[in-house]
């Protein structure tokens, strides 16, 4: 079981009290769409798996797409997949290199964007929704405002993240653990992954509960891996046990909350981390950055995973 901080602790009981009435609402959002991660034997049905967890508890997801991991037969097919299915495909960049980063100019970061626009625009459901690659958004004001001004001069929205987590990281311990012992009981996951997904909810929906006053409908990040393949169906079911609505992107996009754009630098992160960070109340409470694996490795090397 995960242990939450008492400032962590506090928020979520803000959660729970504030507006007892209102039902929560959270969509799923996945990204990457890195397929040749996974590993056999579960590689074989793992698009199967992870559609039919969404169509089961009749959400419609946003899949966020890197250019470069589907510019093959295979990932052509999952993308056509999904868009077939009515799930939003949106812009996640052609190589995934993040805007800021060593070597990644402005230039180069617009020019690996529209990259991908022009792949994606085949399909079906893609719409201009833009997510940064590790949700970094620049590290100087200057940044920041360029690409700002260049999605909005090329029609895109800011494909938000509300609730931020490490399952990129969950995932990877996992598929370590497989390579050296396949014998390995991949179920071993599965709680204190919803533990883990649980704790970063009930965070980010209490933080914005105190910003904002309200409970926004969440976006939840997690990728498309080996993790989700196996456990995407009991997360789904985790949130609904705890009061939860599971609810389609494409109509969460539409509340006033995702088209804030907090004047934090760096900018980026969970959107309701920058919020509460712009407001200026709870700078001291925010850690940097928001998610990251060295949060979460005392807690997988405690358990044992």
């Amino acid at each position: 079981m995960i242990t939450m901080t008492r400032r962590e602790l506090l928020i979520g009981l803000a959660a729970a009290s504030a507006r007892a009435g209102e039902r929560r609402r959270v969509a799923i959002t996945m990204d990457d769409v890195n397929w040749r991660s996974i590993p056999e034997p579960y590689s074989k049905d793992a698009n199967t798996r992870l559609l039919r967890a969404l169509s089961d508890h009749g959400a419609k997801a946003a899949l966020f797409v890197v250019g470069g991991n589907v510019d093959n037969p295979t990932g052509h097919d999952i993308v056509q997949s999904w868009s077939d299915a009515g799930h939003l495909i949106g812009n996640h960049t052609w190589s995934h290199k993040m805007y800021g980063s060593k070597g990644v100019t402005a230039e180069f970061f617009e020019k690996d964007l529209l990259r991908c626009q022009d792949l994606l625009q085949g399909f079906d459901q893609f719409r201009k929704f833009f997510r940064f690659p590790a949700l970094k958004e620049g590290n100087t004001a200057e940044e920041r405002d360029r690409m700002r001004a260049f999605l909005t001069e090329h029609g895109y929205r800011n494909g938000h993240v509300t609730i931020d987590a490490s399952d990129w990281y969950y995932d990877s311990r996992l598929r370590e653990r497989l390579a050296k012992d396949p014998g390995f009981d991949a179920m071993r996951f599965r709680q204190p992954y919803l533990d883990h997904i649980w704790n970063r909810a009930s965070y980010y929906d209490g933080l914005g509960i105190r910003v904002l006053g309200r409970s926004v409908p969440h976006t939840l990040l997690i990728h498309y891996n080996l993790l989700n393949t196996l456990f995407l169906s009991d997360l789904l079911d985790m949130f609904r046990s705890k009061g939860w609505d599971v609810v389609d992107a494409v109509q969460v996009f539409k509340d006033p909350v995702f088209s804030r754009a907090p004047r934090t630098v760096p900018a980026g992160e969970s959107l309701i981390w920058a919020l509460a960070k712009e407001d200026g109340r709870f700078v001291n409470e925010l850690r940097y950055p928001g998610e990251s694996d060295e949060y979460e490795k005392p807690v997988l090397d405690r358990l044992g995973l």
